[in-house]
């Protein structure tokens, strides 16, 4: 370290001869005196013998430069890169490339050189459809939708074929085993209470059925939207041959990571509903039926906990070509500490996806059942319990448009989510900023205010 008088480090306090204005810490009396034949530095004036620079200093964010004595028409000198900061900006400005705050002294330092421009640090790189820093709720949402204008092409074709795929397989159960269910039930008033038990659970495990396909297809979309959404945070486009093979390798483990995250949701709700299940067969169906709907109520709460804490596993299995068990690890760990904002994001995605796909769905669906054998009106009567091929045709045209919409922000999100919480965690958009080309953007950058 250059201790030459005049040339200061950061955190360094000016000698007994300054003026007492001057910010930083006393130096201390017993401090053995500089060899006084050394010249001064320009900008300064020359020091007579006595104590100069302390060489033990604060830590390099406590620091302002001394405001001494200069020569007429010169700027006071800036001082030398400390322990911590880069190389010295051109210019004649400090550490992290910040300019003089008023007479003598520099402005705080800052994530990297800003130019010489006034006013704060500038904003983040933002090379594809986010802000290289921590994101803010609209931010996420915006990038998921910008990501499907941008790149529409991959995003409606990977959409559409999953939604297809998806609805295919959903008509098919619907038309073939949900139509001899014995549903009739919930419509007869005059039904008794076992009737009335086993119609509900038949619905309850025909849409449960249906909420686990129409699950697989928006896991399946999420992991090949994954490769679209980060290659759109780097402004970089990809199509949908390149998407699928960089998911093949994945695949069979992200349907593996399905089959685990079904068999801890069904083995919670099981868990939840034995006790009152057990007590009904024993023979009191009122309280057993009580307490069956409160355990999966319960269980309901508790899958919904594990839900949002390995809602991330997707991501991290695909783009950190995790194994199951460690992905679902890595989701947890970037969930710990923030269930309530991940889980309000989330709900805020899927409330917004669905209402926009319900405009679609609703003219759908009215207009399969006015073409259907009993019209609207006798649809309206009967319910669910009746179904035909007409209607579960047309009203599948709808549910496949409704997805292509839900299918890229819900998947987005996610994705956006996991960029985010490693972001926070990690300075992810270092990486990110380096394989975006940005030049000039390392550990210093600016711009990292968090969004929310």
């Amino acid at each position: 370290m250059n201790d030459t008088p005049g040339w200061a480090s950061p955190g360094s306090a000016p000698s007994d001869g300054q003026k007492p204005d001057q910010s930083g810490p006393a130096e201390p009396t017993d401090r053995p005196a500089q060899p006084a034949d050394r010249p001064a530095q320009p900008g300064q004036a020359p020091q007579g013998p006595g104590p100069q620079w302390s060489k033990e200093q604060p830590p390099p964010a406590q620091w302002s430069a001394p405001s001494g004595p200069s020569a007429p028409g010169q700027a006071p000198p800036p001082p030398p890169p400390g322990p911590g900061w880069g190389n010295q900006p051109p210019g004649g400005y400090g550490p992290g490339g910040h300019g003089p705050a008023g007479p003598g002294g520099y402005g705080a330092p800052g994530r990297g050189g800003w130019g010489g421009g006034w006013g704060g640090p500038p904003p983040a790189a933002k090379p594809g459809v986010i802000p290289l820093r921590p994101l803010g709720v609209g931010e996420i949402l915006d990038g998921a939708v910008s990501t499907m204008r941008t790149y529409w092409r991959t995003v409606l074709g990977i959409s559409l074929t999953v939604a297809v795929l998806t609805e295919v397989i959903v008509v098919l159960f619907q038309g073939l085993v949900l139509d001899d269910a014995g549903t009739g039930a919930l419509n007869d008033p005059s039904a008794t209470l076992s009737e009335l038990s086993r119609a509900m659970g038949d619905a309850l495990l025909n849409s449960s059925v249906v909420l686990v396909i129409s699950l697989v297809g928006t896991v399946i979309a999420t992991a090949l939207l994954t490769t679209v959404t980060s290659r759109a945070v780097l402004g970089k486009p990809v199509t949908i041959g390149e998407a699928w093979r960089d998911a093949r390798p994945q695949v069979l483990k992200l349907f593996g990571l399905i089959c685990v995250l079904l068999l801890i949701t069904v083995g919670v709700v099981t868990v939840g509903a034995l006790p009152g299940l057990l007590v009904t067969i024993a023979g009191s169906s009122g309280p057993g039926i009580a307490l069956t709907v409160l355990g999966i109520i319960g269980a309901g709460i508790v899958a919904l906990w594990l839900a949002i804490r390995f809602s991330l596993a997707s991501p991290a299995l695909m783009l950190e070509k995790q194994g199951i068990k460690k992905a679902m690890g890595r989701s947890a760990k970037l969930v710990q500490g923030t269930w309530w904002r991940i889980f309000g994001i989330q709900m805020l995605a899927t409330l917004i996806a669905n209402v926009v796909a319900s405009i679609i769905v609703i003219p759908f669906t009215l207009l399969a059942a006015a073409l259907s054998g009993d019209g609207l009106t006798g649809w309206l009567n009967t319910g669910a319990g009746s179904l035909g091929w007409t209607f579960l045709i047309i009203s599948g045209i709808g549910a496949v448009i409704g997805s292509m919409i839900t299918f890229p922000i819900t998947a987005g999100v996610t994705v956006l989510l996991y960029i985010d919480q490693r972001i926070r965690r990690e300075a992810l958009d270092l990486e990110l900023a380096r394989a975006a080309g940005v030049q000039g953007y390392g550990s210093t950058a600016p711009g990292t205010t968090p969004g929310s």
